[in-house]
């Protein structure tokens, strides 16, 4: 088989975290840059189907596509660098390959056949390869953890014997290292990316780029040494140090010459415009007159890759509004602990405050105090998800309903303000199924939100099960709480708002995953500039 189609596979070696995702989605918009019409894919080694079981606090944010995949945070810099919505097509974890190699055998699929990793795993890998390229110009595959990793070896053999399947002559393998740095003798150390790039040469993939990772500046004869120890020209190799914006990163692609040469050695021909990239970065690395304090109250904390979308979305905001921003972490947990005076102190410290997603009843409190305290010293709030319901909960509590709470931290209590979705009984702890992915929204005319969007009606990606229990609808709203989004397919609340109030908004939805850097989602923006009058 040979195929017109070109792919772009993305390895890494020496450690895991070392910015292949951002690599490849730079590579990626330097590409659609020329015209490409290019798709991004992300293999990941857990044995898990999806990401929607995997901690938080360890494994960073859930990223949710349009079509309701719960996938690796790499998917959300893949829509950011590309502006293009990934589908499930875009994240395949091992346990899914499995999963599905099982089922297949289970029914009989192979006629008898003994089921093995060669051939079976890898052609399935492959396959997958073959289906999320289908009506593209560029694939770009990104495989997770590093070369060598005992349960990534079925991915990397699968992604070598794919040029017979589809030809060399169409394939790039893109080799990401990292360089490390020895404080003690000044100087930055080639050897382990040297033994990487060996590493998969070992497995017979010889690397045609190389991108070397490193947090502080290279030596002048770097460059020359990795080639000479890797066996690829200098002009495919591109040291990659720290940046103070990721959105420099396809810039530096380009100025490196690496973006030019793959896009030569694609037959790509077009002059990128990389004119938006150049207006992003500018903003980011420009000072402002004025710096807006966001507090995020929030209980994820031991990892903050777990908001990953929401401080981007921040950022594009702030860009946008010609402010500087700073994101102040704030342990809910932590804000249980402090009395009223406290409290209020606390808050009065931020222009703005935002309550993002999550799940359990840990810090719920703190955030529920929180949310009621925004209400009361009229701070612009904005809660997301979890945000609007425990909004929602405080609001409730004002209103003479004591004991008000969420089915999901009180499931015997008699006030249930938010509760659980019809069918959704018995099912807290699986993945899957939630609500998830795209839905649409009415809004109500003349409200916050349909200002904020400049339209009646929208569409917003999901992940939740719990919901605003339509049994208190008519009290709440008799009480001055405004809903002002409703999903038309099943009656739902989508947006909740209050008047007489700088900014007071929660969606039950996730505004963060259709953030860009070029074009900053209505509602952060609305946040922001709340925020912004009160500095």
């Amino acid at each position: 088989m040979r195929s017109s189609q070109k792919y772009i596979i993305v390895t890494g070696g020496v450690i895991s975290g070392n910015g292949k995702g951002i690599t490849s989605a730079s590579i990626g918009a330097c590409l659609k840059a020329r015209g490409v019409k290019v798709n991004m894919l992300k293999f990941d080694m857990y044995l898990n189907v999806d990401a929607g079981t995997l901690k938080p606090g360890k494994h960073g944010e859930v990223f949710v596509t349009k079509d309701g995949a719960e996938t690796d945070l790499d998917l959300g810099h893949y829509e950011r660098f590309l502006d293009t919505e990934m589908t499930h097509k875009s994240s395949i974890m091992q346990g899914r390959i499995l999963k599905e190699i099982i089922d297949k055998e289970r029914s009989g699929g192979f006629k008898g056949d003994d089921v093995q990793v060669l051939p079976h795993v890898t052609n399935a890998i492959q396959d997958k390869i073959l289906e999320a390229a289908e009506g593209f110009d560029v694939q770009m595959v990104e495989l997770g953890g590093t070369v060598g990793d005992y349960e990534g070896m079925a991915f990397v053999e699968a992604v070598r014997q794919f040029a017979h399947r589809v030809g060399r002559e169409n394939i790039i393998y893109v080799h990401v290292v990292y360089l490390p740095y020895l404080e003690v003798s000044n100087e930055i150390k080639t050897k382990p990316a040297q033994n990487a790039a060996r590493d998969l040469r070992s497995i017979g993939i010889n690397p045609d780029f190389l991108v070397a990772r490193c947090e502080h500046a290279p030596q002048s004869n770097t460059i020359f040494k990795l080639s000479l120890f890797t066996d690829i020209p200098e002009e495919r190799i591109v040291v990659l140090q720290n940046a103070s914006t990721v959105y420099e990163v396809p810039l530096t692609l380009e100025k490196r010459g690496m973006a030019s040469e793959i896009a030569r050695k694609l037959g790509v021909k077009h002059q990128p415009d990389l004119s938006a990239w150049k207006t992003v970065v500018s903003s980011a690395k420009k000072q402002y007159s004025k710096t807006v304090k966001i507090g995020m109250v929030a209980k994820y904390l031991d990892n903050l890759d777990t908001y990953m979308s929401v401080t981007e979305a921040l950022k594009a905001a702030a860009w946008s509004e010609k402010v500087n921003l700073e994101v102040i972490w704030v342990n809910a947990e932590e804000i249980e602990k402090l009395n009223q005076r406290e409290l209020a102190l606390e808050l009065m410290k931020y222009h703005g405050i935002l309550v993002p997603g999550g799940f359990g009843e840990r810090g719920i409190e703190g955030m529920i105090a929180t949310a009621n305290q925004a209400i009361h010293a009229k701070i612009p709030y904005f809660g997301i998800c979890l945000g609007l319901q425990v909004a929602t909960i405080a609001f409730a509590r004002n209103q003479g309903l004591v004991r008000a709470n969420s089915k999901e931290f009180n499931p015997k209590g008699d006030q249930l303000v938010i509760s659980t979705m019809p069918g959704q009984e018995g099912k807290e702890m699986t993945g899957g199924t939630m609500r998830l992915g795209n839905y649409p929204c009415d809004l109500t005319k003349g409200s916050l939100a349909e200002q904020l969007y400049g339209k009646p009606k929208i569409v917003e990606r999901h992940r939740h099960r719990f919901e605003f229990n339509p049994e208190y609808k008519d009290m709440l709203v008799a009480a001055g709480l405004k809903i002002t989004g409703i999903c038309p397919e099943n009656g739902l609340a989508e947006i909740i708002e209050l008047g007489d109030h700088p900014y007071f908004i929660g969606c039950q939805y996730h505004p963060e995953f259709l953030s860009r850097p070029t074009r900053p989602h209505p509602l952060f923006s609305g946040l922001i500039r709340a925020a912004k009058k009160r500095t």
